[in-house]
C-alpha cells in the first residue's frame, strides 16, 4: 500500500461510519430488540374505545420517519413499554427527521400509511427498517477500494 494513500483510505473509513452514525442505526436497532422483548407486545390493534391495545402507524414507504416519530409519541403518552427507551427512540427519530441526517430514509413530512398495527408490528418495521439500512451500508463498506 502506497503512504499516500493511507489519508485518503482513513479519511474514507470515517466518512462511511460518521454517515452510518448520523442513522443511529446500531443504537436505533439495540433499543427496538430491547424494547421487542419487554411483555406481552401482541394485543390485537382493534381501534375501539374499550380495546386498550395500541394501534400505530405502519408507514408507507418514504414516509418512515414521520410515522416512527408519530408512534414513539403514542407509545410515550400512553406509557406503553420502557419510557426512558422510547423516549432515546422518539428523540432519535425527531433528530433524523428534523435535520435530514438519514440519507437511507426518504424524508416526508408526514406519515402515510394503509395499515395500523399493535406495538409488536410496530416495533418490527422500525427494526427490520434499521436492519436494511445496517447490511447497505455494510455492502457499501465492502466496496469501498482499499489500494495496496
Amino acid at each position: 500500500m502506497n503512504a499516500s494513500m493511507l489519508p485518503y483510505i482513513l479519511f474514507s473509513c470515517l466518512l462511511l461510519c460518521v454517515q452510518a452514525q448520523n442513522c443511529s442505526v446500531r443504537e436505533i436497532i439495540r433499543h427496538t430488540k430491547l424494547l421487542l422483548q419487554e411483555g406481552p407486545l401482541s394485543c390485537p390493534c382493534r381501534e375501539t374505545a374499550a380495546n386498550s391495545c395500541s394501534c400505530l402507524p405502519i408507514a408507507e414507504p418514504g414516509h418512515e420517519l414521520p410515522c416512527f416519530v408519530e408512534g414513539t409519541e403514542h407509545m410515550l403518552k400512553h406509557n406503553i413499554s420502557s419510557n426512558a427507551v422510547v423516549e432515546r427512540l422518539n428523540l432519535s427519530f425527531q433528530i433524523q427527521l428534523d435535520r435530514n441526517l438519514c440519507e437511507s430514509l426518504a424524508h416526508g413530512t408526514q406519515c402515510q400509511y394503509k395499515t395500523k398495527g399493535n406495538v409488536k408490528e410496530f416495533l418490527t418495521k422500525i427494526l427490520r427498517t434499521y436492519q436494511e439500512i445496517n447490511i447497505h451500508n455494510l455492502k457499501k463498506l465492502k466496496k469501498t477500494p482499499i489500494i495496496l
